[in-house]
């Protein structure tokens, strides 16, 4: 992606657009009219796959964009397994729990990613982060435990596979800074997701109008953003990631809220104030 370094201004507004785009997830899967959580997955990681192709193919050509490819290496290919798990995940929880559940247990990715660069890149881990890890934990199992439905509390354990895996990526994009443009593997999580996904679709329900819906997410809430937010990694602080996902975290609810009828619930404002305050704390901290 040819984009000059970005200065603190547009770095925010940057950040701002990313996070807006990310933010869609929820209040545009409630307008689904038959299409359920594995298919909803899948067409939405296929879509953009395709994308992300078609715009290799178009800058770089075939062999070109081969090149890129088998220049990412085993790395490459274990980013592209995380954004799969990503995609999967948080789309299928998204589906079986509420809007709210999904995006505050995502937002505790960047604890993981203080734990994960520990021990990966042997960063220390400083008091503050120790302790917004404990706080996180204590409002992420009050939020999850308080009278959530069998289906519900599926979704809420795959969504924390989504921070996870944001984590691991996030380090490994760390780790391997500067070296390759990762952007494809974006695109080859998006394959990989299609073809973890491919055995569960079956029969298919989603109508035109569902699919249409999960074009514009795939095209518009995962390629776009995803292959911004991977060029931004390289001048991105983990301050600012952390505020991404906050970002992320506010704007997702109220589209659910104000668009898609959801109503959040006490306990699920009462333990989601103790994960972003535990975000805001070592976000201050670290600053």
């Amino acid at each position: 992606m040819s984009l000059s370094r970005p200065g603190p201004l547009m770095g925010f507004f940057w950040m701002l657009a990313i996070c807006t785009l990310w933010s869609t997830a929820g209040v545009v899967s409630r307008q689904l009219e038959f299409a359920v959580s594995g298919e909803v997955a899948f067409w939405r990681s296929l879509f953009c796959g395709i994308t992300l192709l078609l715009v290799l193919f178009f800058q770089f050509g075939f062999s070109g964009t081969g090149r890129r490819l088998w220049n990412m290496g085993l790395a490459g290919l274990a980013s592209g397994v995380f954004w799969a798990i990503m995609f999967t995940c948080f789309m299928v929880a998204i589906v079986l729990t509420t809007v709210t559940n999904t995006l505050l247990i995502v937002s505790s990715a960047p604890l993981f990613a203080a734990v994960l660069s520990g021990w990966v890149l042997r960063e220390r881990i400083s008091i503050p982060t120790l302790f917004s890890i404990a706080i996180a934990g204590i409002g992420l199992w009050w939020m999850l435990q308080s009278g959530l439905s069998r289906e519900s509390l599926l979704g809420s354990l795959i969504a924390i596979g989504t921070p996870i895996a944001a984590a691991c990526n996030l380090v490994l994009l760390k780790r391997k800074q500067g070296e390759v443009s990762f952007i494809p593997a974006v695109m080859l999580g998006g394959f990989i997701s299609v073809l973890v996904l491919l055995p569960f679709i079956f029969p298919l329900k989603a109508s035109t109008t569902d699919i249409l819906w999960l074009a514009f997410l795939g095209v518009f809430q995962l390629a776009i953003p995803c292959s911004l937010m991977v060029w931004l990694s390289r001048y991105l602080t983990v301050l600012e990631i952390s505020l991404l996902s906050l970002l992320e975290v506010i704007l997702g609810p109220f589209w659910a809220w104000l668009w898609g009828g959801e109503i959040i619930s006490v306990t699920t404002l009462q333990g989601g104030g103790l994960v972003l305050g535990a975000l805001i704390f070592n976000t201050l901290a670290r600053r």
